[in-house]
């Protein structure tokens, strides 16, 4: 089970963290933040360049720290809320991916529940630092932090 963890705490972190990493430069085949912040633009959404730092940075936070399994129900959180952010965008789509439907966000969002129920394993830096388990009552409160405040950034920043 801890390699399973691990493997899928990597895995799905730092492709969060790497997708974060293209809102705001030109690594991993970014655009740099002004690419970022025409892609917010483009889905609809005030803000420019505070958006894309903002989406970027918890991007990047929320992956890195996922990847380690440090804080991993907030990491859980930022994860959630980031990606369900991207799955209002690409709703309109559909399910599927090669439909740039929403697919991508989904799996990335129940990743986060699903590591915010179980917990990183036993090698992750929480379990290093003496904070596993993680009370059960931290699944309900990452889902809520992270789709809600996803939900509420798109209500407030999405122009109609």
């Amino acid at each position: 089970m801890n390699t399973g963890l691990l493997l899928l705490r990597l895995v799905a972190g730092l492709l969060v963290a790497g997708h974060g990493i293209q809102k705001v430069s030109f690594h991993l085949g970014g655009r740099g933040l002004a690419g970022g912040t025409e892609e917010f633009r483009g889905d609809g959404f005030r803000g420019g360049v505070f958006t894309a730092l903002t989406a970027g940075g918890t991007q990047i936070g929320a992956g890195l720290l996922l990847a380690a399994g440090l804080l991993t129900p907030l990491a859980a959180a930022g994860t959630m809320g980031v990606m369900t952010v991207a799955l209002t965008v690409k709703r309109p789509h559909g399910l599927w991916v090669q439909n740039d439907g929403y697919e991508y966000p989904l799996v990335l969002v129940t990743i986060g529940a699903v590591l915010s129920a179980t917990g990183p394993g036993h090698w992750s830096l929480d379990a290093s630092l003496g904070l596993l388990p993680w009370a059960a009552w931290w699944l309900p409160a990452a889902v809520l932090a992270g789709v809600g405040g996803g939900l509420a950034t798109r209500l407030l920043l999405h122009r109609r």
